[in-house]
This record gives structure tokens, sequence and C-alpha cells, in this order.
């Protein structure tokens, strides 16, 4: 029998468990040290990622904040910014303005409140300041073509071709035809053309006047080569007459009821036009191209034209004629004494083109007076 000492023999069954300890010891730290790696690592990504957000933030932020400077300094230039010039350039269109209001050939009157031909330097100026007011007030918003119309008055009355030169105010990008179909203002037309005969029932009591006197209350008479052309005012350039209107109570009622007749704008007028024979109106332009005149005809002789951007028409009672008044045009009645004048019911109606938006800033920017 081998005799081992105890202590020795202690020893010998401690050492595989010490040894079992160290390993288990050895192999946490190694554990704990890569867990430690992992976490720092785990801690450097999460760090790096929201530095990488913070970054995409900042530039989106940087975006944004440029993207709004821009907009803020657009506002301010277009608040502050001046039209250029056009009052020279629409003057030098027609020189040599003569007494007998006829210029280059086309006519123009002398009236100082006409707004078609009392032109002004100071008039741009001015209606960019009505511009921005109407913003300030209301919006920015659907002004785009008023804004570049306004800024480029100078540029679009000169560059046009000679076939049409509206003389106040160009609106760009509008379709551009010297006549229109009915379906343009379909409900207008057709409510016009059902009023035919009250309209004519008071325009021959206005008629009457004429065998007493050679210019009857209430009537205007315009320059012309020659003959004789009347006009009888409901609205004037904007501007209701109230005298005429109570002469001819139901027409005045009815222009209540049209949808797109312009009223409170210096472009809108609706008369009763008469043309004696052998009457010749000169070629002219109108003062815009926001509007379609309309001309319901009551009396229509024969050999009486209208003539539109070189384009003949001729009226029909009842019936409604449609045409852009900047281009040129001109009228004639070539018939003989004994068929009378040639009689239409004139008013102006929106062009279709023109969005509700703008109809309401162009009646602020061009009202009677403004």
């Amino acid at each position: 029998m081998l005799w081992v000492p105890l202590r020795a023999a202690r020893r010998e069954r401690r050492g595989p468990a010490r040894a079992a300890r160290r390993r288990r010891t050895t192999m946490s730290l190694e554990w704990l040290t890569e867990w430690s790696c992992s976490l720092d690592g785990l801690r450097d990504l999460i760090a790096s990622g929201i530095q990488s957000i913070r970054d995409c933030d900042a530039t989106a932020l940087a975006a944004v904040a440029c993207l709004l400077l821009l907009f803020v300094w657009y506002c301010y230039h277009v608040g502050r910014e001046q039209p250029r010039a056009y009052g020279a350039a629409v003057n030098a269109l027609m020189p040599g303005a003569e007494a007998n209001g006829l210029q280059n050939g086309y006519a123009y009157c002398q009236a100082p409140e006409c707004v078609r031909c009392a032109h002004s330097d100071g008039l741009n100026q001015k209606l960019y300041h009505n511009l921005q007011e109407y913003a300030k007030r209301y919006s920015w918003s659907g002004m785009g073509r008023i804004h570049k119309g306004i800024r480029e008055q100078g540029r679009y009355l000169s560059s046009r071709p000679s076939i049409q030169k509206p003389e106040v105010f160009f609106l760009p990008d509008l379709p551009t035809v010297p006549y229109f179909s009915r379906d343009a203002q379909k409900h207008d037309v057709e409510l016009l053309e059902r009023n035919f005969q009250t309209i004519l029932c008071e325009f021959e009591t206005l008629y009457k006047a004429f065998s007493n006197c050679s210019l009857p209350q209430g009537w205007k008479m315009n320059s012309t080569p020659s003959g004789e052309w009347f006009t009888f005012y409901l609205v004037n350039q904007g501007m209701c007459v109230p005298r005429n209107c109570r002469k001819c109570p139901r027409t005045y009622r009815l222009l209540g009821s049209l949808r797109t007749c312009i009223g409170n704008n210096v472009f809108g007028n609706a008369c009763i036009s008469m043309l004696s024979p052998g009457t010749v109106i000169a070629e002219h332009y109108g003062p815009t191209n926001i509007r379609i005149r309309c001309h319901l005809g009551l009396k229509t002789p024969s050999n009486c034209e209208l003539v539109v951007g070189g384009e003949p028409q001729c009226w029909a009672e009842g019936r409604c004629l449609l045409f852009d008044d900047s281009f040129l045009h001109t009228a004639f009645h070539e018939g003989p004494p004994e068929e009378g004048p040639r009689v239409v019911f004139m008013v102006d109606l929106w062009h279709p083109n023109v969005a509700a938006a703008e109809r309401q800033a162009l009646d602020f920017i061009f009202a009677p007076g403004r």
C-alpha cells in the first residue's frame, strides 16, 4: 500500500479544480474583453449613425432655409421692383398728334378722360402700385401674367405685330384671334339675343328724339373721317350713366344678368352705337386684349361691314358678333340713305381665358378713378 500525505493528496485534488477555475476566469475575461470591444464598436456605430442623421438633418434644414430665403427675396423683389417705363414707347408709336385726332393714319380722340387715347408716362408705375396694393390686401397667387404684363408693357407694345396693338394694357399668353365664336360666352350671347326686341324697342324710343334735334341729350358724336357716328352710353369706361340708364331701364337691368359683363372697370362699356349712311370709322386699336367686344345687331342695312385684323364680317339683326378690338379694326356704312342707320348694342365681355382671380385683380387695378 502506497502512503500519500493527505495535504499532497488534497493539493492533487485541488489542482484540476483550480486549473478549471483559471480557465473559466480566463475565458470570462476574454469574453468580457470581446464584449467590451463589441460595445465600443456598437457605441461607435450608434454615434456614427446619429452624426449621419444630424448631418442629414442639417443639410435638409440648410436646403429648406435656402429655399425660404429665396422665396422671401422673390416676394421682396416683386414688391419693390419698378416696371419698365413704356409711356415713351407708346408715345413713340404715334408721333405727331394732329388736331383731327389722326396719328399714323389711325384714329385717336382728344378727350383727356379717354383711357384708350390719354397716354401717360407714369401710367405703368400707377398700375404697378395698384397691383402691389391688391397683393397686400389679397394675394400674389395667380398674379403672374398680370405682373409680367405690367412689367413688360414697353416690350410687348413695341414688339406686337401691327395687326394687334392694344393701347393701354396687354395681358400675355391669351389666345389671339380677331373674331370669337358664339360659344366663347354662350350664356351671355343667348341672353342678349333673347332680349333683342326689348333692346330694339328702347332704342326706337330714343331715336325719335333725333327728329327734333341733331344731337339729343345723352348721345355723343364721335370723330370720323366721313359721316356721323353716335353713341348712347349706359356704362362708359366702367361708370354707370344714370340719366341714360333711366331711359333704358330694361336694357340696363339686362346688363346685371350677364355673367361675363365687365363692370366697375375702365375697360367695360355698354352702349348703343349708330352709324349714319356714308360713315367710315378710321382704323384704330382698342385699349386691351382682356375683353371681347360684343355687337348685337339692332338695325343692319346693306353694305355695312366690320373689318377686324383685315377680316370683314357683316352684322345680322338679332345676332351677336364677337371680336377682339385690340386688333386693328374699322367699320363703315355705305348703304343708301333711305335704309337708315346701322345700329348695334355694344357690350364688353371678359376674354374667356382670363381667370377669375385675374378678373378680380384687374377690376381692382383698373377701377374707375383709381
